[in-house]
């Protein structure tokens, strides 16, 4: 069963983002879906959203209240018994990893000791 739950997490994920992408319009924000996991049963899945820019709560709140839409687009092209439940979550891991990416140039730009090979040649 775990390889049709995999199979089924990739196909909702694939046609959630291309709703997403064809139907919707987001100011000043980047909104990829990053995962989706479905239950067991096939009746629910969290879909888990990055968002980048923009509002999260605002843009999450739009996506609960198209719900109906997307799901209907989703079972046009997906052909399952149920079509699943969606339900919204931000996906953090995209923010969290720009901001270890700028701490890492900030700590780039920090002066930095001299290696010892480099103090023990001048003392000669």
């Amino acid at each position: 069963m775990a390889k049709r739950q995999d199979r089924v997490n990739e196909l909702l994920r694939r046609e959630i983002s291309g709703v997403l992408q064809r139907d919707f319009e987001w100011k000043n924000a980047l909104v990829t879906v990053s995962d989706v996991d479905v239950t067991q049963d096939l009746k629910e899945a969290k879909v888990f959203v990055s968002i980048l820019g923009g509002s999260a709560p605002g843009i999450l709140d739009q996506l609960e209240r198209k719900r109906g839409f997307i799901q209907g687009k989703v079972s046009k092209r997906v052909v399952l018994r149920n079509t699943p439940v969606l339900m919204f979550r931000q996906d953090k891991s995209a923010v969290r990893g720009v901001e270890v990416v700028n701490l890492l140039d900030e700590v780039s730009q920090l002066p930095t000791a001299p290696l010892e090979d480099e103090e023990s040649s001048g003392s000669i």
